[in-house]
């Protein structure tokens, strides 16, 4: 099915454009059914168009956007009805609602309907967050929880006499950054305007139960915001708590209770409901909703594959983020409890089953800690825990947020600490979330200097190495940084067809791994793009053409064993899903500068703002088999 060929199931010209002035807080019953019309009809194709990413495997969120329908019919009336009294953008910190942006550019005209069936595809500029620039009727970027509140304060200082509204979340208020943006806002006495989403559900688990104690609405208060609480399915109450706001100078919280996605059975309440709602779900709400056409066609959906093959490596395949955590559990099983629990302390950060974590949390729940949504002052504790000697933190969130944690990372180092970080979902594959999401400057961990205190970094080929190199640095010193993909990997197979790394493979640190020889020049490469780099070097060796392979897993140190063997050769080219800007590409020429090494030389990275999608973020940044065919032939001239 394409957007182009296929009427939107769902009548958006249903919906009905409403003008209320926040002057008067108490709807009438016109306006109040109005209201409720508009917000079933947004829930509904919300249910839907989201439900077309999970159906396709691309993923996506429901919940949150589904949440917020209510608060944001009310802005959408209150920009038409008074427009020069506000800046007339949904500005939401929960990027992952971008659901919401979608919509709202569609009922305003500004993306076909028919396009929202294209959620999160490749190539149909409708990532997981959103864009700037890349989304028609997209109007700021987002993703990063914590980031929006602080930006918007700026928006509202450029605008004064204006009020300026951002969607929040009990999420988001758990990040320092919000922190920062409540003082300033008050000091400065910031005309902005918070609506929060406060439905006690992040990705994994509850507020209320990983951080008792914490308030919202009692955070904000003692930072000194008005905050308006109440019951965010109650129309009327919501509506009045929101004019009041508006009504009321300085900056002003509307902290909104209600259960995560209500009204949809079997997600309402659960975890479940901060990701893609289930198709199952989605069918059976769309059916009981009457939208019979968009159950139908959810049914008619058929996920996408890949059907390359790949050659050099094998049909089997791992999740490297998940044996991290299985590994921890043998590793942590063979100590006693008393040594567990004296010298282990493991921290997540809200994404225990995306990093592997959960496994730990499930086998030993005394040396584990859900820390929320609160990335530096997590590691900060894990590191802490891991400066007496014997002792090791253990910390774990995805790629993306290593860059919002340098500086602790740096104060790590200082100290000495002994802290063993997992950092999933790097580099750009099946990262539909889109460019905010890709864990692209990993290198930025390697920040010490040439005398500091050990930190290592590694990015395992696959689930076998990935075993093997949890097995080899558990008990090192130092800061230690294992770097995963959020897709599965192929095993890395020999020129014999076996397992690279399977059987009695050791790991050794530091050292480079020799994956196929070559004698026109060598490919250096790491991740998921390791095995795209040996397809192209198998083709290429049908071809006559016989180019090496190297497998950088430790990527910040230098092998000279390594370095002689391909600094000899004609050229080198290193393949890797960093930033072409700050990644191991931008680094490895010099290196072999220094020795008076002079091969020819070119790297290629992750270059351009993502296309969405899955596994089709590698031809888009020129990282597939026949892009490095390509450039190896360019290089060989």
């Amino acid at each position: 099915m394409t957007a182009t060929a296929t009427r939107f199931p769902i009548d958006l010209g249903a919906y009905q454009p409403l003008k209320l002035d926040p002057a008067n807080p108490k709807l009438s019953d016109e306006q109040r059914k109005t209201l409720q019309a508009n917000i079933q009809l947004c829930r509904d194709t919300i249910v839907f168009f989201t439900a077309t990413g999970g159906a396709r495997g691309v993923g996506g969120h429901t919940g949150g956007a589904y949440d917020t329908v209510p608060e944001v019919m009310i802005l959408d009336a209150f920009f038409r009805g008074k427009a020069d009294q506000f800046v007339p953008i949904f500005f939401d910190e929960a990027g992952h609602r971008v659901a919401t942006q979608y919509l709202m550019a569609s009922i305003y005209g500004e993306l076909p309907a028919e396009k929202l069936v294209q959620y999160r595809a490749a190539g149909s500029t409708l990532p997981g967050h959103p864009e700037l620039g890349l989304t028609p009727g997209i109007k700021f970027s987002s993703g990063r929880l914590g980031h929006m509140w602080p930006f918007v304060n700026g928006i509202a200082l450029a605008n004064p006499g204006k009020t300026v509204f951002c969607l929040g979340s009990d999420g988001a208020q758990q990040e320092g950054d919000d922190a920062e943006a409540a003082r300033l806002a008050v000091a400065q006495h910031i005309n902005i305007k918070l609506l929060i989403d406060d439905n006690d559900v992040t990705i994994a688990g509850h507020p209320s139960q990983y951080l008792p104690g914490f308030s919202v609405s009692r955070t904000l208060e003692g930072h000194g915001l008005t905050v308006l609480e109440g019951d965010g399915e109650d129309l009327d109450g919501l509506y009045a708590r929101i004019c009041q706001a508006v009504d009321t100078p300085g900056p002003v919280a509307v902290v909104n209770k209600r259960s995560m996605a209500v009204g949809i059975e079997g997600v309402e309440g659960t975890t479940h409901g901060h990701d893609v709602i289930p198709v199952k779900s989605a069918i059976q709400y769309l059916e009981s909703r009457g939208q019979a056409a968009a159950a139908d066609f959810l049914k008619g959906i058929e996920k996408p594959k890949q059907t390359y093959t790949f050659m050099g490596s094998s049909d089997k395949v791992g999740s490297n983020r998940n044996v991290f955590g299985e590994v921890m559990v043998e590793i942590l099983g063979e100590m006693s409890e008393r040594d567990r629990k004296n010298k282990v302390l493991v921290v997540d950060n809200d994404l225990e089953g995306s990093c592997g974590l959960k496994q730990i949390h499930d086998a030993f729940p005394e040396i584990f800690i859900s820390g929320g949504i609160q990335e530096r002052g997590n590691l900060s504790a894990a590191a802490g825990f891991g400066m007496e000697e014997g002792k090791q933190g253990v910390y774990a969130t995805f790629s993306a947020f290593l860059e919002m944690s340098i500086s602790e990372i740096t104060m790590a180092r200082l100290n000495k600490v002994n802290l063993l970080c997992h950092f999933s979902h790097s580099g750009i594959d099946d990262m539909a979330d889109n460019t905010c999401h890709f864990g692209i400057n990993n290198m930025f961990a390697d920040g010490g200097l040439d005398d500091s205190y050990p930190n290592s970094l590694y990015f395992p080929a696959d689930a076998n190495q990935m075993r093997a190199c949890v097995k080899a640095v558990f008990n090192d010193p130092g800061l230690r940084f294992i770097f995963s993909t959020r897709s599965k990997v192929p095993m890395v197979l020999d020129e014999s067809g076996n397992e690279m790394f399977g059987g009695d493979y050791t790991f050794t640190p530091g050292k480079d791994e020799v994956i196929r020889e070559g004698k026109a020049g060598y490919i250096v490469s790491f991740g998921s793009a390791l095995y795209r780099a040996i397809d192209a070097v198998e083709r290429l060796k049908q071809e006559g053409i016989e180019v090496g392979l190297i497998n950088k897993s430790t990527l910040n140190a230098v092998d000279e064993d390594s370095m002689a063997k391909v600094g000899a050769a004609p050229f080198v080219l290193v393949v890797e899903e960093f930033n072409r800007r700050t990644g191991l590409g931008s680094r490895f020429g010099s290196l072999l500068l220094e020795r008076g090494l002079t091969p020819k030389y070119a790297h290629l990275g992750t270059h351009e703002e993502g296309s969405g999608g899955l596994w089709e973020q590698f031809p888009h940044q020129g990282l597939d088999p026949e892009s490095i065919m390509k450039k190896v032939k360019q290089l060989m001239k």
